[in-house]
């Protein structure tokens, strides 16, 4: 029997976390937590491990032979990646653990983005060979914009190349972590056989014959005590430091026991001051168990986080709530997924209060009172149903029609609403259409359904050619997507190929003024506009403003909506060649109608749609596009081939690292010229170079490229 107790029911407690009993545990004693890492880093497997040892499984589940509880999707099993984030909970030492395993690939970072929004921790998994890359760097920064308190846990140290010392370096360096480490391995590579606990000075080994189960506790190895014990002094004073409850004890006497340093660390890591690091091999069944104590010793229960933060809808003043069953109901709708049983699933996590199954709840962005009809907990693609779900938990609920992504659930006499979840701009588009007029209906609902369950995912249909425009963030992101359309939806389409999704913007600020004034139908239309079109910061996305002055003047609310319409109806079809805008600020400053009898919904609209074009082709339209940030790792005897290809791309090279042998190289390049990359990176260097890339930022055209795409 392994001496930390690895079986759940050996503590007490059944697979969900609850007491054997049937009692729920404390709040305290509950841990919404993430694994998140770079693709490939080992999250799934490390995933798998907690929940075998956990005693929530009863088999060792693997990525390559496509048995994995939480990459479930037969997309997933057949390409070894995750693509959507799978929630799960599980029990240790007398600690319910909600797990969500996310993706690591860039084309999905909304499923990283939207999980950590709602976490309370999260471990950052590392490749001990690659160490820090691209997107860890990405998940790290959406870690760093919700304060999400992390561990670290350094993967794959049997595989040739391991350097943990490296892996902890580039934490400090490239992160700008402050990472401890609470371990230190034995051996590296094919000599990796355990791990060295600093706290406790002790080593400890994972048996292989029991799938890592039992794990024996030795005297650290003669030839490591000296490096131990500097490791653990280091520890000693890394605590110390950032910790002034523990300043005191430190200077009497260095050398903290290992309770003071648990109770010091748990509170410097909840407070963003510490990342404690660990490691180990997931698939070789080494160093997990430590790493789950870590989980519930350092990383923060719900009632150890702030106080969450909403807006009344009343007062629009900011108001807070406890993570208290006895606070109003505050909860927030961070996934939606459609299930062929029953029907579409919206992930919930509760702040406050207590959700209940045929409670009323009351939406305040459609201001609309919806029905609890089902509550489950969830493993993965199963289900447990369960009749409330309290503050601090994280749960899925059944028999909502209006909610989207991002939603606010409250209390409808207290309505109050949650910052919405940041969605990053699509920067690839296909166009789509169904393969007899029997599927279009069929396929405009699928893909609605799609649309709903990832913000990423964009439908539209283009003006002028009557197209259904499918948008996502890269090629695999369509590619998943149409797949699902004909597995899951049984919808055949015919598909275009994946084009860049190119936007406009306004570099200056200009007004006009539109009149409308026809007879249409024997009826007399008349609509007088000043809107005023300005250039925003990039990346801070539109905005539609009315003056306060101009509401005044209207005869009713119904024609300011058409106003508003107008205006967004602009901004979505663009003035150079149709392309959505971004970052552009439309404003009416003025208005004027002769009556009510002819101040109708089509001249206002039409007037704002008119001005608003005027305005926008005056103030200096340009167009935008997105630009990628490409690592590309390559012996150095490439290096000069691979920079001249990416100067060709009209690409400008960042910055160049070294790491052990293989050079590094970071450079940006417009995403329209990085078709085809692969087979051109491997024909440049022989098959021996990688990259990986992720959106960094839109830029303007050059006016060249800019003429080729207005005359194409």
């Amino acid at each position: 029997m392994s001496v930390l107790e690895s079986k759940a029911d050996k503590r007490g407690l059944t697979a969900s976390g609850q007491g054997s009993d049937g009692g729920t545990v404390s709040l305290c004693d509950v841990r919404n937590i993430g694994i998140v890492a770079h693709i490939d880093a080992g999250k799934t497997t490390t995933t798998e491990r907690i929940l075998f040892y956990a005693g929530r499984t009863h088999r060792l589940g693997n990525v390559d032979d496509g048995n994995t509880v939480t990459d479930w999707m037969l997309q997933e099993r057949e390409r070894g990646i995750t693509i959507t984030s799978a929630a799960i909970t599980c029990a240790w030492r007398n600690v319910r653990i909600n797990l969500i395993d996310t993706p690591g690939h860039v084309d999905f970072t909304i499923e990283v983005e939207r999980s950590l929004r709602v976490l309370d921790g999260a471990v950052g998994v590392f490749c001990a060979v690659g160490g820090v890359q691209p997107q860890s760097e990405t998940v790290w920064r959406q870690a760093d914009r919700y304060n999400v308190p992390r561990i670290a846990f350094v993967n794959k140290m049997d595989r040739m190349g391991a350097d943990f010392n490296a892996c902890v370096a580039e934490i400090r360096e490239k992160l700008k972590a402050n990472p401890v480490c609470l371990q230190m391995p034995i051996g590296q590579a094919a000599e990796f056989s355990g791990v060295i606990d600093l706290l406790e000075m002790r080593g400890m080994r994972f048996d292989e014959g029991s799938e890592g189960r039992d794990v024996s506790e030795f005297e650290i190895p003669e030839d490591l005590k000296a490096a131990a014990q500097a490791a653990r002094a280091e520890l000693c004073e890394q605590a110390a430091e950032a910790d002034e409850h523990l300043v005191d004890t430190y200077f009497e006497n260095p050398e903290l026991s290992a309770d003071a340093l648990r109770a010091s660390l748990r509170r410097s890591v909840i407070a963003g001051r510490l990342v404690p690091v660990l490691c180990g091999s997931s698939l070789r069944n080494k160093g997990v168990q430590p790493l789950l104590d870590a989980v519930v010793w350092y990383l923060p229960s719900p009632v150890d986080r702030p106080a969450v933060q909403a807006t009344d809808l009343k007062s629009e003043k900011t108001v807070t709530r406890e993570h208290s069953a006895a606070e109003p109901l505050t909860a927030l709708v961070f996934k939606i997924a459609t299930d062929a049983y029953v029907g579409r699933l919206f992930f919930v996590r509760v702040y406050s209060g207590v959700v209940k199954k045929g409670q009323n709840v009351f939406n305040p962005r459609s201001r609309k009172r919806e029905r609890i009809l089902k509550i489950v907990r969830l493993f993965a693609d199963e289900q447990t149903e369960v009749e409330e779900l309290g503050a601090g938990e994280i749960g899925a609920i059944v028999g909502l029609k209006e909610s989207t992504t991002g939603d606010t659930l409250c209390a409808e006499h207290q309505p109050i609403y949650l910052e919405r979840i940041t969605v990053p701009e699509p920067v690839m588009f296909m166009a789509i259409e169904p393969k007899s007029r029997a599927d279009k209906e069929r396929l405009a609902e699928s893909m609605a359904l799609l649309a709903a369950e990832d913000p990423t995912c964009q439908v539209r249909v283009d003006a002028e050619t009557g197209q259904t425009i499918l948008s996502g963030m890269g090629e695999l992101h369509l590619e998943i997507l149409v797949d699902r359309l004909r597995r899951e939806f049984k919808c055949e389409a015919n598909i275009g190929r994946p084009m860049v999704s190119y936007y406009e913007t306004v570099t200056a600020t200009s007004n006009s003024t539109y009149l409308f004034d026809r007879e249409l139908g024997g009826k007399r239309h008349y609509a007088q506009l000043t809107v005023e079109v300005v250039a925003r910061e990039r990346g801070v996305g539109n905005e539609v403003e009315i003056t306060s002055g101009v509401r005044r003047k209207l005869p009713d609310n119904k024609l300011a909506d058409c106003v508003e319409q107008g205006l967004t109806d602009g901004i979505l079809t663009g003035v150079l060649a149709r392309y959505p805008m971004k970052d552009v600020l439309a404003k009416v400053t003025d208005v004027v109608f002769m009556d009510e009898e002819t101040a109708t919904d089509v001249a206002f609209r039409t007037a704002a749609v008119m001005g608003f074009r005027e305005a926008a082709l005056a103030a200096s339209p340009e167009l935008l596009e997105p630009i990628m940030s490409l690592d590309i790792v390559t012996p150095a005897d490439y290096v000069g081939d691979i920079m001249g290809d990416i100067n060709g791309r009209r690409g400008s090279v960042r910055d160049m690292t070294t790491r052990g042998d293989m050079q590094i190289v970071r450079a940006q390049v417009p995403l329209a010229e990085l078709f085809g990359y692969s087979t051109a990176i491997r024909s440049l260097s022989r098959g021996r170079a990688s990259y990986t890339m992720e959106p960094g930022e839109f830029a303007v055209v050059p006016r060249t490229v800019r003429e080729q795409l207005l005359n194409r």
